[in-house]
């Protein structure tokens, strides 16, 4: 069988998908494709750089082509579609923010970033300011994507009472039970989230909305 790297990638993306990024081994890899695991080095070297590759297709899946925003269209908006596309490629595989945080140099983070930051600076705002916005809700949505796939062990709730632990903290159930009307999701809670962080660079005064 003659391999190439895209069929290693495709297959790596599917050994992913099946048994998450700790099944995700060489050894495994190898035998889905019929090969000796040293076939897979002239390709991959090691696990480090599989990684990289499975992080690299998981965001070319959503991110296809990057484009700025239209000179009418508020940055503030640009960039939150920008990390719920983000967040949309990380939940698309299970452990997908786990590969991303552990990739050694995804050219297509990279590429998100340069984006986001040119676009910033063209907005108005100094580099600094620029890069750090953008560090912050990148990091953000990967760390809160990291929370949603993290395994939830088994828990006994034999014996846990709900109406002492509401009596004990009332205000986080209050709000808990006043953002969940119906209707509204998790993925309403993560806009909002990250509206804070974009509406708090905006009120810093550089740019205001629809600069």
């Amino acid at each position: 069988m003659t391999l190439d790297r895209q069929q290693i990638v495709t297959e790596a993306v599917a050994l992913l998908d099946a048994e998450g990024l700790d099944g995700v081994t060489t050894r495994k890899l190898a035998a889905r494709l019929g090969v000796q695991s040293p076939t897979l080095y002239w390709h991959v070297p090691n696990k480090a750089a599989l990684v990289t590759a499975i992080a690299e297709r998981i965001l070319e899946q959503q991110f296809p082509e990057l484009s700025p925003p239209a000179p009418e269209e508020p940055w503030q908006d640009w960039l939150t579609g920008l990390a719920e596309r983000l967040r949309r490629a990380l939940l698309a595989h299970p452990d997908g923010a786990r590969v991303i945080s552990a990739a050694q140099l995804s050219l297509k983070m990279a590429a998100i970033s340069e984006l986001a930051m040119s676009t910033l600076v063209a907005r108005g705002f100094p580099l600094r300011q620029a890069r750090m916005i953008v560090l912050t809700v990148e990091r953000f949505t990967v760390g809160y994507v990291l929370e949603e796939q993290a395994p939830r062990p088994d828990t006994d709730t034999q014996g846990f009472d709900m109406a002492e632990f509401t009596a004990a903290y009332p205000t986080v159930i209050a709000g808990i039970t006043e953002y969940f009307q119906p209707g509204r999701t998790v993925d309403d809670l993560f806009r909002d989230c990250l509206g804070v962080i974009i509406d708090g660079a905006a009120a810093t005064g550089i740019p205001g909305r629809g600069a």
